[in-house]
C-alpha cells in the first residue's frame, strides 16, 4: 500500500479562498466550523439575508467532510414507526419525512447552485449478514414502502446480482440515495457562501468564547475577533474544549479508507455494476463504492485515535480480498481516515449549550445529507427565534467515565467484531 494520502484531496476541485480572519469583525451569526453543517448553515443565512461569518481552524471540508466514504443515504439508524413512537405521530412523522428527504435535499442544491461534485443518484445497497438482521431490514423496507419511499428488501440471490459479492443473505435496496465527491461538495458549499454573501475565513481556530453583552466574542489562536449575537458550533466529531461537556458527550470514532488503483473494465462491471453505494448490517460497518476512476474506496472502523502504521488499515484490505477474491493482486494507492461523532443511542442531538449557541452533533453514518440539511435548520434557528426545529432541542448528556472512553471503545469493537462473526448482531 501506497503512503498515507486522501484520494478526494487528489481529485477534489480547486478550494475557494478562505484567508485567515484578521483585526475584529462583527456579524449577526457566527458558525465554527465549515464543513457540511456550518457551510449550509452560512450559506442559507446568506440567502435569507442575514450576516454570517464562518471561522475554521483549518481549511473548508479539512475533517469529516473531506475524509467520508462520499454515500449520501437518507433516513436515521431509527425507522418510521419506532420514530413516531418516541416522538408522538405528529412529530416523528415531521422527523422522519425530514430524514427520508436529506438525500433530495442534496440534489436540490447541487441542481440550484450547479455544484461540481460529481453527484448522481443511485441505490444505497445495505448488505443483510444474519437472519436477525434480516428480520429488522425486511421491516424496514415494509415501513418506508408503507410511506411511498422508493425502497425494496431483496434476497440473496439479487443481493449478489447487485454487489458482485456473495457475502448476504439479502439486502435493503434504497433508490432515493446517492454518491458524490465529498470534499468537491464541501468546497463548493463553501464557494456558494461566499457567493452568497457569507464570510467563511479559514486557519482561524477560534481558541474563546465569551459574553459580550447580548451576543458574544470569540477569539481566535491569532487573535483576531468575532462579536455576534448567535454562535452555530458545527465542529461535530472534530468540537474542542471551548465548551468541554460537548465532545465528552459523544464517541469520536476513526473511520478508515482504502483506495485501489483504477480496476480493469471486466473487475470494475463485476463489482456494483449500477454504480450503487454500500454498507452493511455487521456492528462494526463497512462500506465501500466505486469513484468515478473506477477504483474500489473501502471503509470501516478504525481504532481510537489518529491512525498511522499501515497495519491500522489491513482489516480492510483482507475486507475487500474476502469479498471480492478476483482482487488479489490489485495495488492499493491511498489510505486515509477521520473522526466521526457517534452517540452511544445513534441519536444525532440539537443543543443550545448557552443561551444564543446551538450546537448540532452526530450524524451516524448519514452525515452528507443530515449534515446538510440540519444546516438549513440551524440557519432557520438564527434568524428566526419562533422557529421550532425539527430535532427537539435537548440536554448534553456526558458519557459516563468519559475520560475511559478509548478502553470502553476498543472493548466494545472487539465484542461486536465477535457477534458479527457469529452471527449474533
Amino acid at each position: 500500500m501506497s503512503r498515507l494520502a486522501n484520494l478526494w484531496e487528489e481529485t477534489a476541485v480547486a478550494a475557494p479562498t478562505a484567508e485567515p480572519l484578521k483585526g475584529e469583525a462583527r456579524a449577526d451569526v457566527l458558525v465554527v466550523g465549515a464543513g457540511y453543517l456550518g457551510l449550509s448553515a452560512a450559506l442559507h443565512i446568506a440567502e435569507a439575508g442575514g450576516d454570517a461569518i464562518v471561522l475554521e481552524a483549518e481549511a473548508p471540508g479539512y475533517g469529516a467532510s473531506g475524509r467520508n466514504g462520499g454515500q449520501l443515504i437518507p433516513g436515521l439508524k431509527y425507522d418510521p414507526d419506532e420514530i413516531e413512537a418516541l416522538f408522538g405521530r405528529e412529530r416523528g412523522e415531521r422527523l422522519w419525512r425530514f430524514a427520508g428527504g436529506t438525500a433530495d435535499f442534496v440534489f436540490g442544491l447541487v441542481e440550484r447552485l450547479d455544484l461540481r461534485a460529481e453527484a448522481s443518484r443511485t441505490a444505497w445497497i445495505q448488505g443483510v449478514h444474519s437472519e436477525k438482521a434480516a428480520r429488522l431490514a425486511r421491516s424496514r423496507a415494509e415501513q418506508w414502502q408503507r410511506r411511498g419511499a422508493d425502497v425494496a428488501y431483496v434476497e440473496a440471490q439479487e443481493a449478489e446480482r447487485l454487489t458482485g459479492a456473495r457475502a448476504y443473505i439479502g439486502a435493503f435496496v434504497d433508490r432515493r440515495a446517492g454518491r458524490l465527491q465529498p470534499l468537491s461538495y464541501a468546497r463548493e458549499l463553501a464557494r456558494a457562501a461566499i457567493a452568497a454573501g457569507a464570510r467563511v475565513h479559514g486557519a482561524s481556530r477560534v481558541v474563546s468564547l465569551d459574553r459580550q453583552g447580548a451576543g458574544w466574542k470569540a477569539t481566535t489562536a491569532t487573535g483576531a475577533q468575532v462579536i455576534a449575537k448567535k454562535v452555530l458550533l458545527c465542529g461535530n466529531a472534530y468540537s474542542d474544549g471551548l465548551f468541554p461537556e460537548l465532545p465528552r458527550s459523544i464517541v469520536a470514532a476513526t473511520s478508515l479508507q482504502i483506495a485501489t488503483e483504477p480496476l480493469p473494465e471486466p473487475l470494475r462491471g463485476a463489482i456494483l455494476p449500477g454504480g450503487e453505494v454500500l454498507s452493511d448490517t455487521r456492528k462494526v460497518i463497512r462500506y465501500w463504492r466505486l469513484d468515478a476512476a473506477g477504483r474500489l474506496l473501502m471503509g470501516g472502523r478504525g481504532p481510537y485515535r489518529e491512525p498511522g502504521a499501515e497495519s491500522d488499515w489491513a482489516h480492510l484490505v483482507r475486507a475487500v480480498h474476502g469479498l471480492y477474491p478476483a482482487l488479489r493482486g490489485i495495488a492499493f494507492t491511498h489510505r486515509w481516515g477521520g473522526r466521526v461523532a457517534i452517540h452511544p443511542d445513534y441519536w444525532p442531538r440539537l443543543h443550545e449549550v448557552r443561551s444564543g449557541v446551538l450546537a448540532a452533533i452526530g450524524c451516524q453514518g448519514r452525515g452528507i445529507g443530515w449534515q446538510t440539511a440540519m444546516g438549513a435548520e440551524l440557519a432557520r434557528l438564527a434568524m428566526d427565534e419562533t422557529y421550532q426545529s425539527v430535532l427537539p432541542v435537548s440536554p448534553i448528556k456526558p458519557i459516563p467515565f468519559s475520560p475511559l472512553k478509548r478502553v470502553g471503545f476498543t472493548a466494545a469493537l472487539h465484542t461486536m467484531r465477535a457477534l458479527d462473526r457469529l452471527g449474533l448482531s
